[in-house]
């Protein structure tokens, strides 16, 4: 079995939109990691798993003019978009799997990724060798998605609302279950702090956040749906009419009236 994977959510324009709609809603975490890592106008930064472009876009705001941004994805359709939306000649986009470390890295101050790591099978061991390939004072960032924490208060809540609340439990179940029928795990985040200290980095700093139920966030799992329906169906975790059907009961709900239905994990360390 190879250690790296296809991305399991869409590569196409749609999917865009979707990455589009998780940078809004980890906006305030994305400046908080920058924030800990404390990013100077000459560094250079590698982004892994950079897609679209949008955390990249908040890194290249605190470059200075000698600051270099290296984004990594093996996408080409999504590393086309990040580098047509940004123009910007700081940007160099690499085409590369970044399981498999190369030779992008050499040089890196800082290296970041957001919502990649929870994409690539057992990725603590690209985590460990991710510390082996960089020298002594590089700084490295990553946020994580939470689809599990939140899922306590919704089971908790839904007994007093379950028409409003279910469809939301019921997005959390299918996503988790399609990373774990693709042999990936949903939630590296939860022990990413004890993950990096174990491999030997140094400051590990960790933080959880919320994010928000809006409009967005609905939208974003509609997409979800759309985006998996085919991979949903295939491995069984839900046919063509349930599919369907939680996206009309998404469409229906009042995104004022919903608790945070997920959550953000922040983790920043050293070499």
């Amino acid at each position: 079995m190879t250690e790296s994977k296809k991305y399991v959510l869409g590569q196409s324009e749609r999917a865009a939109r979707r990455l589009q709609i998780q940078d809004a809603h980890f906006g305030d975490t994305s400046e908080q990691l920058l924030d800990d890592l404390a990013l100077r106008p000459g560094d250079r930064v590698v982004d892994l798993g950079c897609g679209p472009g949008g955390f990249s876009r908040r890194i290249l705001r605190r470059l200075g003019p000698q600051g270099v941004l290296v984004g990594v994805d093996y996408t080409n359709g999504l590393l086309t978009q990040a580098a047509a939306g940004l123009a910007d000649n700081r940007f160099q986009p690499v085409l590369a799997d970044v399981a498999k470390l190369g030779p992008w890295l050499n040089g890196a101050d800082v290296v970041v990724g957001r919502a990649m790591l929870h994409h690539i099978p057992m990725v603590e061991l690209m985590l460990g060798r991710l510390r082996a390939a960089l020298p002594k004072g590089v700084r490295v960032g990553f946020i994580e998605p939470d689809f599990r924490s939140p899922l306590a208060r919704l089971a908790y809540q839904e007994t007093a609302r379950p028409e409003l609340l279910a469809p939301l439990r019921f997005w959390a179940i299918a996503i988790n279950n399609l990373y774990l029928a693709n042999r990936l795990s949903p939630d590296v985040g939860a022990s990413l702090a004890r993950t990096l200290e174990t491999a030997g980095f140094q400051r590990v700093r960790a933080g959880w956040s919320e994010c928000r139920s809006d409009n967005l966030m609905i939208e974003n799992r509609i997409m979800f749906y759309e985006e998996v329906h085919d991979q949903l169906q295939s491995l069984g975790i839900l046919t063509a009419q349930e599919i369907e059907e939680q996206c009309n009961r998404l469409r229906a709900l009042s995104p004022n009236s919903l608790p945070a239905a997920w959550g953000i994990h922040r983790v920043a360390c050293e070499t």
